[in-house]
């Protein structure tokens, strides 16, 4: 698990990155999760090189990761969030109060898969991931 604020790899500044994956590489992990944190954002090109030199097959929460280069990443699809947070703003805007708006799942989530990354690491991806992938990138 690599996350910025508790995590076990204790990574709070962009120095710590190298270290964080030579302590997974050491421990023999299997793989890493990377979950969407400020902290990473910019840094996702570097996380994802970071993670194949390493050999760790990685699982991220959105899309800008894998275009960066992880291995692929399910989790909700930013613009429906987008559009449906303007929504939001827009009834409170209107007098809406907060608190009487209910919480809301995402609603559409997305699978999507980096097959050059899953090549660099030497991974066959199964078929049936493939097919049910939104998107899969070459």
């Amino acid at each position: 698990m690599l996350s910025g604020w508790d995590s076990p790899s204790g990574i709070g500044r962009r120095e710590e990155f190298e270290g964080a994956f030579r302590q997974m590489r050491e421990a023999r992990l299997d793989a890493v999760a990377i979950y969407p944190d400020p902290l990473f954002a910019p840094f996702r090109p570097r996380i994802a090189e970071l993670a194949i030199s390493n050999r760790l097959p990685s699982m991220c929460g959105f899309r800008p990761y894998v275009e960066a280069g992880c291995l692929m990443s399910y989790g909700p699809h930013l613009p429906t969030m987008w559009r449906r947070a303007a929504d939001l703003v827009d009834k409170i805007m209107k007098g809406a109060r907060p608190a009487d708006i209910p919480v809301e799942q995402p609603p559409k989530l997305e699978l999507i898969v980096n097959l050059k990354t899953a090549k660099a690491l030497g991974l066959t991806i199964p078929r049936s991931v493939l097919i049910r992938a939104d998107e899969v990138i070459q």
